[in-house]
């Protein structure tokens, strides 16, 4: 995803801007859920991967060079099985991710808020001067196809990963 490219606004295109804004908030809302889904599925992940430690930690101690099952070094030996180490890598890596996604959301709302103004001062023709009038559909349409080939981009990055 670029965010920042999606965050730009361009002031000569006010219009097209405000139209194509409520698409970036669908965008936006759809990629935060995924995020969170994709923590959430993390987080159970990790959790699971705990649980079969812990049982085949108490249940064949040897295996693990424990002499004593204490709740404490039960939980330190999970914390130093390999199975463990990498569920706690995705799951910090998801949440990682879910928090840039958070940040884009807001950045999403910040927008709005700048669109509100510039469309505030142009109506006090802070942007006066010569213009010529553009093609509003034209406009929309070419920006919605250059993000639909950041989207292809983006899927088959996601896909070689």
């Amino acid at each position: 995803m670029n965010y920042e490219q999606d965050m730009e606004i361009d002031s000569s295109l006010l219009d097209v801007e405000c139209v194509d804004h409520s698409m970036l908030v669908i965008k936006y809302a759809r990629i935060a859920a995924d995020a969170d889904l994709e923590m959430d599925n993390a987080k159970e992940r990790l959790d699971l991967v705990k649980a079969e430690l812990d049982n085949k930690i108490r249940t064949n101690p040897d295996k693990f060079k424990i002499e004593k099952i204490t709740e404490s070094v039960v939980s330190n030996t999970i914390l130093m099985q390999e199975d463990y180490k990498t569920a706690m890598a995705e799951f910090l890596q998801a949440k990682h991710e879910a928090k840039i996604v958070s940040g884009a959301t807001r950045a999403v709302d910040h927008r709005k808020s700048m669109l509100e103004s510039l469309v505030k001062l142009h109506g006090q023709s802070y942007f006066a001067g010569p213009s010529i009038p553009h093609d509003l559909s034209f406009e929309w349409r070419k920006k919605q196809e250059q993000r639909n080939v950041d989207s292809s981009i983006a899927k088959k990055l996601k896909r070689n990963k």
